[in-house]
Parts: structure tokens; sequence; C-alpha cells
């Protein structure tokens, strides 16, 4: 995957923007793409816990929440969330987890199609496997596949972005 121009997709964000994937510009962008979050008196669908890598995307979110300024001061010029959960549902994420970036929503797993990304089903529904993107100008720089453990992910991506200066 890395060297793999980025598709041209639009994507919406929790601020209220549609974000371009092939036009981030020449500052190295992470986006970490995971199946769903749960959400307070929501139930997971069922199976949830036996289904490999499925658990364990609010603590991948916190831990980009917990290092955020690091992956700055390393290279990354901004860093996006991306789950197919809608808008509305990843600004009740942004806002109960406190998070400094903004989530991309991608319900029709619009970028799963373009490059051929991993996804699985669970209770009736198709999501993302869990993967991280770093992307620059336009092209996908690196890949992080598979994921795990997902709450010391961003600490990998952290140490791949100081090993790997622009």
């Amino acid at each position: 995957m890395p060297g793999t121009k980025a598709p041209r997709i639009s994507l919406p964000s929790t601020a209220g923007k549609e974000i371009r994937l092939d036009t981030l510009g020449p500052r190295r962008t992470v986006i970490y793409v995971y199946p769903l979050t749960g959400h307070p008196g929501t139930d997971l669908p069922e199976g949830w816990n036996s289904i490999p890598g499925a658990r364990g995307c609010t603590p991948e979110t916190c831990g980009f929440r917990d290092h955020f300024q690091q992956l700055l001061d390393a290279g990354a010029g901004r860093v996006y969330g991306l789950s197919s959960q809608d808008t509305d549902y990843q600004n009740e994420v942004v806002e109960r987890l406190g998070l400094p970036f903004d989530m991309l929503s991608d319900p029709a797993l619009g970028l799963a199609d373009a490059l051929g990304l991993p996804t699985f089903q669970a209770g009736g529904m198709r999501l993302f496997k869990r993967l991280t993107l770093v992307v620059r100008d336009g092209v996908i720089e690196h890949a992080f596949y598979p994921v795990f453990p997902p709450n010391e992910h961003a600490q990998q991506v952290l140490t791949w972005l100081r090993e790997n200066p622009l």
C-alpha cells in the first residue's frame, strides 16, 4: 500500500468540513481507521467481544487523544479517526472523549472499496478492520496493519514518526 495514491474521496468531518484525502498536502496526516466505538446505552453487535480485532476502539481513540501533541511534535500535521459511523455519532464521541482532533465518517465504506481495505461483517453491518494510514502529498506513505494491541497503537505510530523524520 505505501506509494499508492490516496483516492479522490471527500469525507465529512466532525468540524463540519468535507475532507478530500487526495488533497491533504505536504504535511503527514495520520488516519486511524477502526470498526466502531460503543455509545453509552447502545448495545454492541451480537458476538462483538468474540470477533478478533473488534474490541478496543475507545481505548485506541483515547491513545491518539493522549498522544496527540507528541504526534504533532514528531511530524504529524494532523490526526483523524475514521469509521463507518455517521457524523452525528462521531460528534458524540469527540465530545464524550474530549478529542483534540476531528473524526471522519465513511458510512458507505468508500475508502475500503477504493483501496481494497479489509472489512468484516458484524450485526448485519459491514465494518472496517482496524488499520492506520500515513498520507503525505496525496500518497500513502505508510500503513499499519494489523493493529494490535489497539490501546498501544498510538505509541506505535509515534515511534514510527520519530524513526522516520521528514
